[in-house]
């Protein structure tokens, strides 16, 4: 059999006998063979950092073991111990795709790509900042340079694309921990810098323990740099101690200029899941029944009477400024308790293709007056970037018929005998927005959320979380009025006085306090969370510039040999 090498020119036709054989080249193999051979070595160090996300998840509502979330940011910064930069961004994906799986699996209500899909694109930024963590490695003080790149990812996560996502930060993990009352002087971004901080700090101190350790075996020279080793190692930890222990240093003002009667109404839904809504009319029938109930009850002399009533998003299932008979309902019930009512509503408009989230002040005598529009739609699911590309790729988009048209101005709305700040929904996980609402004269904080889609999925006492921590961060009590839970009320100080039931009919009365005081976060505003983030960036270039610096003077000495 003759063997014909591969670049060599064919025979012609008619020469070339049955016997005769080609040789393919087996490159392609041979990189199977390394990607395999990569695989199995890089399988130990993914699947501990897989764990450390899990752990991470944990730390979490409806979980909330918070110091879990301490304990991942520390296994996270060991696993990339010694890493290159593409080893460091694999083992950052390996960490955050399993923890957004997990955090987001409430997602499945609506389809579980969406679950799968969205983890993903959020593990990415976590990508990014494990391979700049691997850069900043190189200096000293690496912990304090990790832990502002913590809240780098977390800006930019917070902010893009489509005005992004918060979930997931390391604040809201820790929404009644001791890195809580930061909060009060830094906003989120403070609280989650410290989480990574102690975290970073305590893998500095494993590290430095193990290194120690390993010097034993060195004789009685070892056993000096055993000692000397053991200083590092005892003090980042106590380091890690302080920063964790620091926020109950800070105070928490609770002290009231006045108080507010409110009665929430969750007035449950038909069914739960992605089509919540049932049948016209159902949800507000729902709320105006648990109203009219609550009159009744006040008539009796069963229940003192509130200054305002409070409904939840999407009380109303029909646009009351297009169908009198919702609007009629509405007017009954709230002339029926004879005080001003919260509703919230989809409005039509202001034009043919958008509707608007509002929650609308209607008064007993003179009926529907000031109202806000949610700032800050959520894409693909109250509307749908690119429209005409996207819904003839996914069929589903459809299911939006028409897009919400984004607010411009914030829900600071005066309610019966208070200025009030109206949230609705997700916004409460963006800090501008109620930031903004505090600052143009909120006396408290109302989010009217409806999460009927996602109840029984522990996404409802996920945003309650949020609402413990803005409660701290701007030292005002916040009021949640969810359609079938969690509806809460939250003291200036995060606990949680009252909360409802998921998925029950019920009105909770509460007497709140009104607060005027503006904490440190709300003057300093987003100045701390930028000037962390930018510290990041700047110990990368800084590590950069010097391991360059190393390099040309290593190789000017070689040339000089």
């Amino acid at each position: 059999m003759r063997l014909r090498p591969p670049n060599a020119p064919a025979a012609p036709t008619g020469d070339t006998t049955a016997a005769e054989v080609t040789v393919v080249p087996v490159v392609p193999a041979r990189r199977r063979d390394r990607w395999r051979a990569t695989a199995r070595a890089a399988a130990p160090s993914s699947a501990v950092a897989a764990a450390f996300g899990l752990m991470m998840a944990a730390s979490f509502p409806p979980y909330g073991v918070w110091p879990l979330s301490v304990v991942a940011v520390a296994g996270l910064a060991l696993v990339l111990e010694g890493r290159t930069v593409r080893q460091g961004a694999w083992l950052g994906f390996a960490f955050a795709f399993p923890f957004f799986l997990w955090l987001l699996v409430w997602l499945r209500s609506v389809i579980w790509l969406a679950v799968v899909g969205l983890s993903a694109i959020e593990a990415l930024y976590v990508v990014l900042m494990a391979a700049l963590m691997v850069v900043a490695r190189k200096l000293p003080w690496w912990p304090l340079w990790a832990a502002c790149l913590w809240v780098t990812q977390e800006l930019v996560r917070d902010r893009l694309p489509f005005g992004g996502f918060p979930w997931g930060r390391l604040a809201f993990a820790n929404t009644g921990s001791p890195f809580t009352p930061l909060a009060a002087l830094g906003g989120a971004p403070l609280v989650s810098f410290a989480v990574a901080l102690s975290g970073t700090l305590l893998a500095a101190a494993g590290l430095a323990a193990h290194r120690a350790y390993r010097a034993r075996a060195a004789g009685p020279r070892g056993r000096t740099r055993t000692v000397r080793g053991a200083l590092p190692a005892a003090g980042a930890l106590v380091l890690s101690a302080a920063v964790l222990l620091s926020g109950l240093l800070v105070p928490i003002h609770t002290n009231a200029v006045g108080h507010l009667k409110v009665a929430i109404v969750q007035g449950n839904v038909q069914q739960p899941g992605l089509h919540f809504l049932g049948r016209p009319m159902k949800i507000l029938d729902n709320h105006v029944q648990a109203t009219l109930k609550l009159a009744a009850d006040i008539k009796a002399g069963k229940v003192a009477k509130p200054d305002i009533v409070l409904w939840p998003e999407n009380s109303s299932d029909l646009d009351p400024f297009t169908y009198p008979q919702a609007y009629d309902k509405i007017t009954e019930a709230v002339q029926a308790v004879g005080v001003p009512v919260l509703v919230g509503a989809l409005v039509d408009g202001p034009d043919a293709s958008h509707v608007q989230n509002e929650g609308i002040v209607w008064d007993p005598v003179t009926g529907p007056g000031a109202h806000y529009t949610k700032q800050h739609p959520v894409p693909f699911g109250e509307y749908v970037p690119f429209r005409k590309e996207l819904t003839k790729v996914i069929p589903m988009l459809n299911e939006i018929p028409k897009d919400f048209y984004p607010g411009k101005s914030t829900g600071v709305m005066q309610i019966g005998p208070a200025r009030l700040g109206d949230v609705i929904c997700f916004e409460v996980a963006y800090d501008g927005i109620v930031r903004d609402t505090v600052n143009s004269g909120a006396r408290a904080i109302v989010v009217q959320t409806n999460n009927a889609t996602y109840g029984r999925t522990g996404q409802p006492d996920q945003q309650l979380a949020m609402s413990k921590l803005r409660a701290v961060e701007h030292g005002r009590a916040v009021v949640t009025a969810a359609t079938s839970g969690i509806s809460a009320v939250v003291e200036p100080d995060g606990t949680i006085e009252k909360r409802s039931k998921e998925f029950t009919q019920q009105v909770i009365s509460a007497d709140i306090p009104l607060r005027d005081e503006k904490t440190l976060a709300d003057r300093v505003g987003a100045a701390p969370e930028w000037a962390l983030a930018m510290v990041g960036l700047l110990s990368c270039a800084a590590a950069t510039a010097i391991g360059r610096m190393d390099r040309t003077r290593m190789a000017k000495g070689q040339n000089q040999q």
